[in-house]
């Protein structure tokens, strides 16, 4: 088990340096362009993958980092960039995690490389799971996936809402029921290889921010899949579905929504990293126009109620990111989360994102109300974090739940 450390390796320092080169370089240029075209960055994720950004072998060398930094410090440069182009670099992760965590060695050989494509021809997956009536209580979800025993198919039926890449993805990876009583327990994830007849795109949303990645509905209306793309395969499924159901009956249910709130805890603190790119960025940002900006014959930064909020939101910013660490080192490294850690470090870093760029939009004044300025469009990109991969509300009830031991609603 590795230490805790505040200090990255030589090795993380190599890594983070060429990312922030890349996040400054390619991304930063290119931002305000595709946030006005509201359009998947095509030509930023080609360069990405062109140096090897974009790609399965760098995401595992991070995830696998032992110290557990690799993953929050890579999300953390990336977004400093900008978190539209960002997340359309980072988004097929989540389809290839999917299927990384559940899938057979045979089914992550075959579709994890269609997720990507190579650098000529670069292809973006999408994990579909979201949908209009199931957000946050993921127990409600009603896209169904019935087993046709004859043709060895699934048959997915359903209408998934706010996926990344949703519609445009070359390999969809959703989720769908196919136990009902067993809540989130009865769930499973299935492969949708491209051009499968019955899957379309709905509407694609006009965002606040991250505009630059694509966010829409997938409709599903009789979707085949053969059974090998049943992520795991059904001899697995099958013996989990016997095993949740007899905890239902030991618990009365309770355990099994539990279960499913703990497997989203270890995945938050990637989104805290973001969030805290994002506000790093727009302290910069500000923090530099306060020493440049001159009003009554001196620079702004001379002021005490200029000065003390960029001493707020550097002490906001690097609090999140310790809380950030702490639960990444804390997930790689197998500790629980006895006090919803993971939870923790997404509500801060969250709320810290939104605090701090709107401080930096009033300390450039009419200039960060303006898209002259990059202020403006972090503060609109930031308002997602407190929402995706669970509100904030939700953060603050898992936490509280997790401290009392009570079933708070």
């Amino acid at each position: 088990m590795a230490e805790f450390t505040m200090e990255l390796n030589d090795e993380q320092r190599e890594v983070r340096d060429w990312l922030h080169g890349f996040a400054a370089d390619v991304i930063r240029p290119a931002a305000a362009e595709w946030d006005e075209r509201e359009e998947t960055p095509w030509p930023v994720i080609q360069e990405a993958a062109k140096v090897g950004i974009y790609s399965l072998d760098f995401y595992a060398q991070q995830y696998f980092d032992p110290t557990g930094l690799g993953i929050p410090m890579a999300m953390e440069e990336l977004f400093w960039g900008d978190a539209g182009i960002a997340l359309s670099i980072v988004g097929t992760g989540l389809a290839a995690v999917g299927v990384l965590a559940n899938g057979t060695e045979e089914q992550i050989g075959t579709w994890i490389p269609q997720m990507y494509g190579d650098p000529n021809d670069v292809k973006v997956a999408a994990f579909c799971s979201s949908e209009p009536d199931a957000g946050s209580d993921v127990a409600s979800m009603r896209t169904r996936a019935v087993y046709d025993e004859a043709k060895d198919e699934w048959v997915i039926n359903g209408t998934k809402t706010w996926a990344t890449n949703g519609g445009i993805a070359n390999v969809h990876v959703v989720v769908a029921v196919v136990d009902p009583e067993l809540g989130s327990k009865g769930h499973a994830s299935f492969i949708v290889p491209p051009d499968t007849p019955g899957l379309s795109q709905g509407q694609k949303f006009k965002k606040h921010g991250i505009r630059a990645s694509h966010t829409a509905e997938v409709i599903l209306d009789h979707v085949r899949v053969p059974g090998s793309c049943l992520l795991g395969g059904k001899e697995k499924l099958d013996e989990r579905l016997a095993r949740a159901r007899e905890k239902a009956k030991a618990s009365g249910g309770d355990r099994v929504k539990n279960a499913a709130m703990a497997t989203f805890e270890a995945s938050r603190p990637a989104v805290g990293a973001m969030a805290v790119g994002t506000a790093r960025a727009a302290y910069e940002v500000a923090l530099d126009y306060a020493r440049t900006r001159e009003q009554f014959g001196r620079p702004i930064i001379d002021n005490q109620g200029v000065a003390f909020q960029l001493a707020d939101m550097r002490t906001q910013i690097d609090a999140a990111r310790l809380l950030v660490w702490r639960a990444s080192w804390m997930a790689i490294n197998g500790k629980p989360f006895t006090a919803a850690e993971g939870s923790m470090s997404k509500l801060f870093a969250s709320e810290t994102a939104k605090k701090v760029t709107a401080q930096a939009v009033q300390i450039l004044g009419g200039n960060g109300y303006t898209r002259e300025y990059p202020v403006e469009r972090m503060h609109r990109d930031s308002a997602i974090y407190t929402i995706f991969e669970g509100t904030s509300e939700i953060q603050r009830l898992v936490i509280a739940r997790t401290l009392s031991g009570m079933p708070i609603r």
